[in-house]
């Protein structure tokens, strides 16, 4: 199977679904969740256009049961299911006679497959949708040659219609995560000329797989922003705006707080006094922005014992924050055709961002290295992430522990130095040392470099990485 957007095990995972149901007769329920843009309905697509089956694709709207049952009928009839001219016309007062009336025909030489796209568009606006798609699995679908597939990017919503006691639990016959694409199957994706380059274009684009397949070949990141920002209508530009108002079109609240973390604030203090919104509000936000969306990661600082309100907020996606660092904050010089000026800013401050940026990266790496047990230095890291004082005068780019949560022993502690051409060298060094008694707990801790540009000679340092181990990590 040839690769598609580096989509490959999640495609080959749904056409063994359909091969099995091609076997044995019986209906499979494929349950596709994950944040927005990542690619979930381009790969069940995908997976509609290679198999050669009949199938109905149903983009669910924002609207009550009535007018999105109507809407399914127009999909339905106009889809190649067997029997949807029979269907066409017809209204339907329930959600599962819709459902088995759309799938008769299927046989096992030829199994159906019916997609529900935004699946939480119809639980949210139909209280009786979860029981209605229940009943239509329980006495029909799950014996016929069908295959089902459900597709959400509220995550929580998702989690909640499958959870114990709800109507759909124990339904779905598989779960299948759609993720953004790791660093590793983004090189590979866009020919990234070494780990480097790999790793920095990981920090523009993320793991979005369109904005990751726009960006192939050796053309450099000056060049790339040329095109993606060009004028406000580009993918790369549009892509963050769909995703922030699908996420938070109820919540201007989180709209702001967002915002404010994006321009660089990371203390609860701060957010509340840049983003004018007040305490409780803000508390509100990033309940709905870490808890619920997934769009924020709240961080404390790894010491033992674990230090008390500390909490940092940081944009999780590299993409989003990105754009929300440089983007954002100069779409009216883009709308005016002015992108190479911003271009150009960017470009200023990509040494500085750049060294911020990656460290999220460089944790998530080392912790899969450590895991992985691929560096024995690393033995007994169960988890990776980085220390700071509450008025952050003092913090430590890496820190290594037995535990995220409460950990009894600190393993190491690290430094990151991503420069482009002064390797890490014996002041860094002496740094690190020092850094070391900072951290509680950490005083006979391991020490660990990371470094872009190589590194000196005696710095009595206990383990190297370099950007190709960290990409090694995927």
């Amino acid at each position: 199977m040839s690769t598609f957007l580096g989509r490959t095990e999640e495609l080959a995972t749904l056409t063994a679904e359909l091969d099995a149901i091609r076997e044995d007769g019986l209906g499979r329920f494929i349950w596709v969740h994950g944040r927005r843009r990542v690619g979930k309905s381009r790969l069940v697509q995908e997976l509609c256009s290679r198999a050669g089956v009949p199938y109905c694709f149903f983009q669910a709207p924002e609207r009550g049961r009535e007018a999105a049952l109507a809407d399914f009928v127009d999909a339905v009839s106009a889809s190649t299911l067997p029997d949807a001219a029979l269907v066409e016309g017809t209204s339907f007062a329930r959600w599962d006679a819709a459902l088995i009336a759309a799938t008769r025909g299927a046989t096992a030489e030829a199994p159906v497959v019916v997609v529900l796209d935004e699946l939480p568009y119809l639980a949210a606006a139909d209280d009786g949708f979860a029981a209605d798609l229940q009943r239509a699995w329980d006495r029909a679908l799950e014996s016929l040659p069908v295959l089902l597939v459900a597709i959400g990017s509220d995550v929580r919503m998702m989690e909640e219609l499958v959870r114990a006691h709800a109507p759909l639990h124990g339904r779905p016959t598989r779960l299948l995560r759609v993720a953004p694409l790791d660093p590793r199957t983004v090189a590979a994706l866009v020919g990234a000329g070494d780990a480097r380059d790999a790793l920095e274009r990981y920090l523009v684009v993320g793991g979005l797989p369109a904005l990751a397949a726009a960006w192939r070949g050796a053309r450099t990141r000056r060049d790339f922003l040329r095109d993606a920002l060009q004028d406000d209508q580009t993918p790369f530009v549009v892509q963050a705006v769909w995703l922030l108002d699908g996420e938070l079109a109820s919540s201007p609240a989180a709209r702001r707080v967002i915002e404010t973390i994006g321009a660089g604030e990371t203390a609860f203090t701060r957010i509340v006094q840049r983003s004018g919104v007040s305490q409780s509000g803000v508390m509100k936000a990033l309940e709905l922005l870490v808890d619920r969306k997934g769009l924020v990661e709240r961080r404390s600082p790894l010491a033992v014992p674990p230090p008390g309100k500390s909490a940092k907020y940081v944009v999780a996606d590299p993409y989003l924050r990105f754009w929300l660092r440089f983007v954002r904050p100069h779409l009216a010089e883009i709308t005016r055709g002015l992108g190479r000026t911003v271009v150009d800013r960017i470009e200023g401050d990509w040494s500085s961002y750049a060294g911020r940026a990656i460290e999220p990266l460089v944790r998530e790496a080392v912790e899969r290295l450590a895991t992985a047990g691929s560096r024995s230095i690393l033995e007994g890291t169960a988890a990776v992430g980085g220390w700071w004082r509450r008025d952050h005068r003092d913090e430590v780019d890496l820190v290594g522990a037995d535990a995220g949560d409460r950990p009894s022993a600190i393993t190491f502690v690290g430094s990151v130095k991503w420069r482009t051409a002064r390797p890490f060298d014996r002041e860094d060094a002496r740094a690190l040392v020092a850094a070391r008694q900072l951290v509680p707990g950490a005083t006979r801790a391991s020490l660990v470099a990371v470094s872009a540009s190589g590194f000196g000679e005696q710095l009595g340092i206990d383990e190297r990485f370099t950007a190709e181990d960290l990409l090694d990590a995927w």
